[in-house]
C-alpha cells in the first residue's frame, strides 16, 4: 500500500463552505451536484449537511439559521461557535468561481473512488473467481462513471446548439438517422429512428408474430453497426438463433430442427448471424434492476446502443396486484431507458377485446392488465395479420390490400412524430419480414409463435 496522500482540493471546499455562509441562494445552485460524501475533509462535510438541512427545513441557509441547527444538534462547538462560523466566511467566492470549485471537489472525489475501488479489486482478487472480479470492476467502474456525468438543466440555447449540430450531420450524411435504425425505410421514416431514452411498445395478440418482429429489428440494426441486446424470458437463446439462422439460410425452422440441410451451406450463411453486434440472455422472470445491471454490462463491454425485451409481462416485480406489477415494471423500463440514455423496445401482449372487433384492430385500451404502458410509452405500434383472421382485403391507410402475407405494424401512439400504419411482408416458415411482398417459395407454414 501506498502512504500518498489521498487526492483532496482544501481550498475548494473552504471555498465552497465559506460561499454558502455568507449568500444563503448559493446552495440552491449546488445543492443537486455536490453531495456530502464529496468532501474530504470531515469538518466540511458534516457543516454541508448541516446547510443542507437548513435550507431544506426552514428555506434558508444563513449563518444565523444554521448556528441554531448546530446548537440544537449539540455540535456547534465543535465548529468554534459563531464566531468559527463567522471566521470561514473569509474565504468566498463569486457565483461563476463556486461552481468550478463544486467541479474539482467532484473531481477529487471520484479519483479518491478510483483507488478505493482499485484496494478492493487487489482484495477480492485473491478470493474470487475471474469472472466475479471483473463483474464487480465493471459494474463499479459504470457507477463512478456515471455519477461523474452530472445531469443539470440546460439553457434552451445550448439544447437549440446542440440539436442543429444533430440535424447539420444528418444533413451532411454524417448520420443517415437521428436514432438507432430499424433496417425499415419506411418505419425509420416516421421515427427517425429509435430515439435515446425511449420506451418502445409492441404489442400483439398470441401467433401475430411479436417476437419475428423483434428479431428483424434486432437483425436490421445489428446489421447497420448498432450492438443490440436481447432480453428474451419466453423463449431460449438456442430457439431464437434457429429463428435468425432461418431467416437467412432458406430453411424452415423445422427443417432446422430436423437436421434437414446441408450442414457446409449453413455454416457459410450463418456467418451473416454470427458476426452481428447481437447479444442474447433468455433468464426468465427478470426482474428490472437485474436487467438494468445485465444493460449497463453490455453498455462498458459492447457500447450497447438498443434493448429489446420479450416480453414486458412475464417480467418480475413486487406490488399488491398483477395492474400494480405491470404498472411498476413499465415505469421502471422508461426509467431504466432514461438513466442509460438507450431505446427500449418492449413486447407486450394484448387483451382478448381484439377478437370481438370485426377488423381485429388493435386500440390503445386492448394493452394487457395495465393502462400505465400507454401512459409511460413513448411510442407504442400494434401488428396483426389480417389473412390470421380470414380478412382478404383490409384496408390500410385508405387503400384495399391484398392480405396474404401482409403484417400491419401500425403505430397508434407517437409523443415525437405521426401515427401511421405501415405494410409488412412476412413468411412464416423463415421468420422473414421485409417491406416487400415476399415471393420465395415456403416450404412450411409454421406460426410465428
Amino acid at each position: 500500500m501506498t502512504d500518498k496522500m489521498l487526492p483532496q482540493a482544501l481550498d475548494a471546499e473552504q471555498a465552497i463552505i465559506g460561499t454558502c455562509l455568507s449568500y444563503p441562494d448559493a446552495i440552491i445552485e449546488i445543492s443537486s451536484i455536490l453531495t456530502p460524501e464529496m468532501f474530504y475533509l470531515e469538518s466540511n462535510r458534516q457543516l454541508y449537511i448541516a446547510i443542507l438541512e437548513t435550507a431544506k427545513k426552514t428555506g434558508s441557509s444563513d449563518i444565523i439559521s444554521i448556528s441554531d441547527y448546530l446548537r440544537k444538534a449539540g455540535t456547534l462547538d465543535s465548529f468554534g461557535g459563531v464566531v468559527g462560523l463567522s471566521k470561514r466566511t473569509d474565504n468566498i467566492v463569486s457565483n461563476a468561481y463556486l461552481l468550478n470549485s463544486v467541479y474539482i471537489v467532484r473531481e477529487k472525489f471520484a479519483l479518491r473512488q478510483y483507488i478505493t475501488l482499485s484496494r478492493k479489486l487487489a482484495n477480492i482478487a485473491y478470493q474470487e473467481d475471474l469472472a466475479d472480479v471483473i463483474e464487480f470492476a465493471e459494474g463499479e467502474l459504470f457507477n463512478i462513471s456515471n455519477f461523474t456525468q452530472n445531469k443539470e438543466p440546460k439553457i434552451i440555447s445550448r439544447c437549440v446548439d446542440e440539436f442543429l449540430i444533430e440535424v447539420e450531420k444528418i444533413i451532411n450524411k454524417e448520420h443517415s438517422l437521428s436514432g438507432v435504425a430499424s433496417g425499415f425505410t419506411s418505419l425509420d421514416r416516421l421515427t427517425g429512428g429509435w430515439q435515446p431514452q425511449n420506451l418502445i411498445i409492441i404489442a400483439g395478440r398470441p401467433s401475430m408474430g411479436k417476437t419475428s418482429v423483434a428479431l428483424a429489428l434486432a437483425k436490421g440494426a445489428a446489421s447497420l453497426k448498432f450492438p443490440v441486446g436481447i432480453f428474451s424470458l419466453e423463449m431460449s437463446e438456442s430457439e431464437l438463433t434457429g429463428r435468425l439462422l432461418s431467416s437467412v439460410s432458406g430453411k424452415s425452422n423445422m427443417e432446422l430442427r430436423l437436421g434437414r440441410v446441408d450442414l457446409m451451406d449453413l455454416g457459410l450463411k450463418s456467418n451473416k448471424i454470427a458476426t452481428l453486434p447481437i447479444f442474447i440472455d433468455d433468464t426468465p422472470a427478470i426482474t428490472v434492476f437485474e436487467l438494468k445491471s445485465k444493460i449497463k454490462k453490455l453498455i462498458v463491454r459492447h457500447n450497447l446502443k438498443l434493448v429489446i425485451v420479450d416480453y414486458l409481462q412475464l417480467m418480475k416485480a413486487d406490488a399488491g396486484s398483477r395492474e400494480q406489477e405491470v404498472s411498476q415494471i413499465s415505469r421502471g423500463l422508461k426509467a431504466l431507458a432514461k438513466e442509460l440514455n438507450i431505446p427500449v423496445i418492449a413486447l407486450s401482449q394484448l387483451n382478448r377485446s381484439v377478437e370481438d372487433r370485426s377488423d381485429k384492430v388493435p386500440r390503445l385500451s386492448d394493452l394487457r392488465e395495465s393502462g400505465a404502458i400507454e401512459q409511460d410509452a413513448d411510442i407504442v405500434a400494434f401488428i396483426y395479420r389480417p389473412a390470421y383472421y380470414n380478412i382478404r382485403e383490409p384496408k390500410i391507410n385508405g387503400e384495399v390490400m391484398d392480405s396474404e402475407g401482409l403484417l400491419v405494424f401500425d403505430i397508434a401512439k407517437n409523443r415525437n412524430g405521426a401515427c401511421n400504419s405501415i405494410p409488412l411482408y412476412h413468411n412464416d416458415s423463415l421468420t422473414v419480414i421485409q417491406e416487400e411482398k415476399i415471393t420465395a417459395e415456403t416450404v412450411l407454414n409454421e406460426p410465428f409463435e
